[in-house]
C-alpha cells in the first residue's frame, strides 16, 4: 500500500514540521478564547469562528468590533484591509495549489501567516505535506480556541496583555524564516517599512500601505538581482 505509507509520511513530517505553530496557536487561541468569554459571548463561539472563519488577526480584531457596535459594513472594510496581505499569499502559491486537485480549495481558505511561513521553507518538489500540514494548524487554532472558550466561561482572568500574544507569534516566525533564508536586508527593510508606516501613515492605511510598499521593493530588489545574475 504505497499511497497509504506516502500519506502517513507526509502526516507525520507535517506533525513535526508544524510543533512550533501548535505552541503557538495554542497560546494565542487560548487568548483568543478568554477575550471572546470575557466580552460575554458563548465558550462554543471560538471553536465556531475557528472552523467558520480561521483569522487570528481577524478574530482578535472582531472581538473588538463585537465589543464596539461596528456596523457590518464598518467590519468588512476592516476585515478586507487587515487581511489583504492573504493575495500575495495566494498570488505565490497558484502553481504548487493548481497540481493538488479539489484539495486546492481548502488550501485557499487555510492560508493563514503562520501556514504560508511554514509553505515558504517548504521545497517545490513536496506538495504532498501542503494538506496535513494546514489541516493540523487550524485543528491547532480550534482546539486552543475551545479550551481558552471554556477556561474563560469558568474561571476569571486578568485579560491585561493577552491582545499581544499574536504578535508574538509573528516575532517567533518571522526569527524562524531568518535562519531559514538567511538574508537580513530585506528583514531590515521591510521593519524600517513598517516603523515608518506606523508613525507617518493613517492608522487605518499603515498595514496595507506597509505592505504594498515592501512587496513592491522586494519585487524590485529581486529585480535587480536576476539582472546582475545575467
Amino acid at each position: 500500500m504505497p499511497g497509504t505509507f506516502e500519506k502517513r509520511g507526509a502526516f507525520s513530517r507535517a506533525l513535526s514540521y508544524s510543533f512550533p505553530v501548535f505552541l503557538g496557536y495554542l497560546s494565542i487561541g487560548f487568548g483568543f478564547g478568554l477575550l471572546l468569554s470575557d466580552a460575554g459571548y458563548p465558550w462554543w463561539l471560538s471553536a465556531l469562528m475557528g472552523v467558520i472563519m480561521y483569522a487570528g488577526a481577524g478574530q482578535y480584531l472582531a472581538v473588538g468590533l463585537f465589543a464596539g457596535g461596528a456596523s457590518l459594513l464598518e467590519s468588512c472594510l476592516l476585515q478586507f484591509v487587515l487581511n489583504a496581505r492573504h493575495f500575495a499569499y495566494g498570488l505565490s502559491m497558484i502553481k504548487r495549489f493548481g497540481t493538488l486537485g479539489r484539495r486546492r480549495y481548502y488550501l485557499m481558505y487555510a492560508l493563514t501567516d503562520e501556514t504560508f511561513a511554514l509553505y515558504s521553507g517548504l521545497k517545490d518538489e513536496d506538495p504532498g505535506i501542503l494538506f496535513p500540514l494546514a489541516l493540523l494548524n487550524q485543528s491547532y487554532w480550534v482546539f486552543g480556541s475551545l479550551v481558552g472558550g471554556i477556561a474563560g466561561a469558568l474561571i476569571p482572568f486578568d485579560m491585561g496583555g493577552v491582545e499581544f500574544a499574536l504578535t508574538a507569534l509573528f516575532i517567533v516566525l518571522m526569527i524562524e524564516q531568518y535562519f531559514a533564508v538567511k538574508r537580513i536586508k530585506g528583514f531590515i527593510i521591510t521593519a524600517l517599512i513598517a516603523i515608518a508606516g506606523t508613525f507617518f501613515l493613517p492608522s487605518r492605511i499603515s498595514l496595507l500601505g506597509s505592505l504594498a510598499l515592501s512587496l513592491g521593493l522586494a519585487q524590485f530588489f529581486t529585480r535587480q538581482n536576476r539582472g546582475s545574475q545575467c
